[in-house]
């Protein structure tokens, strides 16, 4: 009988850990975007409309306005790197902080996403000078 009352409670526990490191990833597509400043494959996960701040520029923004200052950023600034530092999440969003390298110095980026028709949307992107 303790068998299996430890055997559940692994098997719980273990799914559990699962389901939670399963929701926390961010899609590989958007961390490959900006690893590379492909601003078209990254704006493909925008949402209709996006809160942005991409240095001055701080508003809400449309899906094409906002592909066209991302970019703009990114003929500016050639990438050359990007890695995830923290991620997390809760009930149907997602968060990300990392470091961007480019050609001209150290950006962090903050982006928010939600899911919608079980799709993660990009809500807000921050790219900000280090």
């Amino acid at each position: 009988m303790k068998r299996i009352i430890y055997t559940t409670l692994i098997f719980t526990v273990a799914l559990i850990f699962s389901g939670i490191s399963l929701f926390a990833q961010i899609p590989d597509e958007i961390v490959s975007s900006l690893k590379t400043g492909n601003a078209n494959a990254l704006s493909a996960y925008f949402n209709q409309n996006i809160e942005m701040v991409v240095l001055d520029q701080d508003d809400v923004y449309s899906k094409a306005q906002a592909q066209q200052i991302v970019s703009n950023f990114f003929s500016n600034y050639k990438a050359q790197g990007f890695s995830v530092i923290h991620q997390g999440g809760k009930e149907g969003s997602k968060y990300a902080i990392g470091n961007l390298s480019t050609n001209k110095g150290t950006f962090r980026v903050y982006f928010l996403l939600k899911n919608d028709g079980g799709r993660a949307y990009i809500h807000q992107l921050r790219i900000e000078k280090q």
